[in-house]
């Protein structure tokens, strides 16, 4: 190999690296921990009293300073007892449960404040974020799987350490379903007993709260 194709070559294996090192700061990984509240026919509202732990992972790629999209997965479960509220009916009826859930979303985030790649930049930022989702759930009455979810929330996150970072969210997954405490306008047939069954207009939802830390790949390297 000649001398002008040995310097294109090295031209070229350093431009890949570089390539890769601008793409790699665009990536990053994280997991969370926080918890999940559940709103629907038995908890009408969110009770903190009903909260449940919840973690999960996640991949963010960074494709501007405004906007980023995220893949991520979460596991948990919810929960409400009927003798904790204030409506008589629902104190008559006496209903309980406990749903598992695990859950696959893609959300668009949009970052009120840039994020820079500068080595002295104070980086933090509040967003907001939607997307679309599918879970899976599991009570005493009903087992589905590959339901939709429709996440939407804020969140805010800070640079602490470069790669390092740390934040906090709150989302709430709209779902089309009226089953996730296992009690709906169906669940007891054709039973005639109005307390025995949900509200057939109110569609159940359930929110994710968690501190989050992440590590982004700033890191060129270079042969």
């Amino acid at each position: 190999m000649g001398k002008t194709q040995l310097y294109t070559a090295r031209l070229l294996v350093v431009g890949l690296f570089i390539s890769f090192g601008a793409s790699a700061q665009k990536m990053e990984v994280g997991g969370g921990l926080g918890g999940m509240l559940y709103k629907g026919d038995v908890s009408t509202h969110l009770n903190p009293r009903f909260y449940r732990p919840a973690g999960s992972l996640f991949f963010r790629y960074n494709a501007t300073r405004s906007f980023s999209m995220r893949a991520g997965a979460a596991i948990g479960s919810f929960q409400a007892e009927d003798r904790f509220s204030n409506d008589p009916l629902q104190q008559a009826r006496d209903f309980s449960f406990r749903s598992t859930t695990s859950e696959l979303t893609v959300d668009l985030e949009y970052n009120f404040l840039n994020y820079k790649a500068t080595p002295k930049a104070k980086n933090w930022t509040p967003y907001v974020f939607a997307g679309i989702g599918l879970f899976n759930y599991t009570n005493h009455v009903v087992k589905s799987r590959g339901q939709l979810n429709f996440p939407l929330g804020v969140g805010f996150k800070y640079e602490i350490k470069r790669p390092w970072s740390v934040g906090v969210e709150f989302g709430t997954r709209f779902t089309t379903n009226d089953y996730l405490d296992g009690l709906g306008e169906r669940t007891f047939g054709v039973t005639t007993n109005k307390l025995a069954q949900g509200n057939p207009v109110l569609n159940d939802s359930y929110t994710y709260t968690a501190i989050t830390v992440s590590y982004t790949f700033y890191k060129i390297f270079c042969p």
